[in-house]
């Protein structure tokens, strides 16, 4: 069983450091798979078929193995993945993608507006929907952003991340930020 040199000084201390349960698998190529427990981890990175590209700090130890604690994982061979199904636009989605902030002013946001409005031949897709907060989506209403003299910081476009990945993004480790961009 490995265990971390703070589970092991921490034993009989109520307070136990918690090791990430989860570790962000990454592609040869850089892309994200998918997320994995750390037993998977572990067994991926002990048979060589993966490399511990970051990690807590933390260490794990067992009597006669110790590896550093994944929070993200490259695989050393580059795996072939079928054409996923891409991820549609929905809130929650949207949301992910621009970590909650809002496209327009930059505070959190809570809702979703349509850059072209709807009711002016914008459709529902990634290029053209961007979080917001309500104020600002108020504020819009269904004008464009010309009209407004508003400029996005971004262009939208649809995430790099799978349905596997973005389901989880919600409660991802922050190191995995910079490995999930759009």
């Amino acid at each position: 069983m490995l265990t971390t040199a703070t589970d092991q000084a921490a034993h009989h201390d109520t307070e136990r450091a918690a090791v990430p349960s989860r570790t962000l698998l990454l592609n040869a190529s850089g892309d994200p798979l998918c997320i994995v427990t750390l037993h998977r981890a572990v067994v991926l990175v002990m048979t060589g078929k993966a490399t511990v590209l970051e990690s807590d700090g933390r260490v794990l130890h067992s009597s006669r193995f110790e590896m550093p604690a994944p929070v993200v994982l490259v695989l050393t061979r580059y795996v072939h993945v079928p054409h996923r199904r891409p991820v549609p636009p929905t809130r929650r989605t949207v949301l992910q993608r621009d970590d909650h902030r809002c496209a327009y002013c930059g505070g959190g946001a809570d809702t979703v507006d349509h850059v072209q409005p709807r009711s002016r031949g914008g459709r529902h897709e990634w290029g053209n929907v961007v979080a917001a907060c309500r104020r600002c989506n108020h504020r819009k209403a269904d004008r464009t952003l010309h009209e407004l003299g508003w400029e996005l910081p971004f262009r939208p476009r649809a995430p790099r991340w799978s349905m596997t990945v973005g389901g989880a993004a919600g409660r991802a480790d922050p190191a995995w930020s910079r490995y999930l961009v759009a």
